[in-house]
């Protein structure tokens, strides 16, 4: 799968070590940045990479700053995204399975990095269920 991967400057060492975790399970990763723990702005970052998604030319994509909810929100804005903020792995699987979430956000100051692993491997692990669910998405605006 390819997966496409930024941070804030909060978020730098999460990125890199699921950089690494996604590379094991065999997935192609795209690094968007940044890659300095020096104050930046997230959305110049997280904008490449949801677009990406949002254009088929990424699967995926995993967003990580303080809170998570900065990326969340921006990474929402762009049509054909659907992120969804996680911080525990039963929370990451079912923005998968009910809400069909192409990119996942992460909250480096309020998770340890393996409970982040354990999100991200609940997250490409689960399967949208459809059904109900679809309806639900179907009705989204953008």
């Amino acid at each position: 799968m390819k997966i496409g991967i930024c941070s804030g400057h909060a978020g730098v060492g999460f990125k890199n070590t699921i950089s690494e975790h996604l590379k094991a399970r065999g997935h192609e990763v795209h690094n968007f940045g940044t890659d300095s723990e020096v104050s930046c702005d997230y959305p110049d970052f997280l904008n490449p990479m949801a677009d990406a998604v949002a254009k088929g030319e990424l699967e995926a994509g995993i967003a990580i700053c303080g809170t998570g909810n900065g990326m969340a929100i921006a990474a929402n804005k762009h049509a054909g995204v659907r992120c969804g903020l996680a911080w525990d792995a039963e929370i990451a699987s079912l923005v998968k399975r009910h809400n069909n979430a192409n990119v996942l956000a992460l909250p480096a100051r309020f998770i340890a990095e393996d409970k982040a692993i354990e999100c991200v491997d609940a997250w490409l692990d689960a399967e949208f269920e459809g059904g109900r669910h679809q309806n639900r998405i179907s009705k989204f605006v953008i």
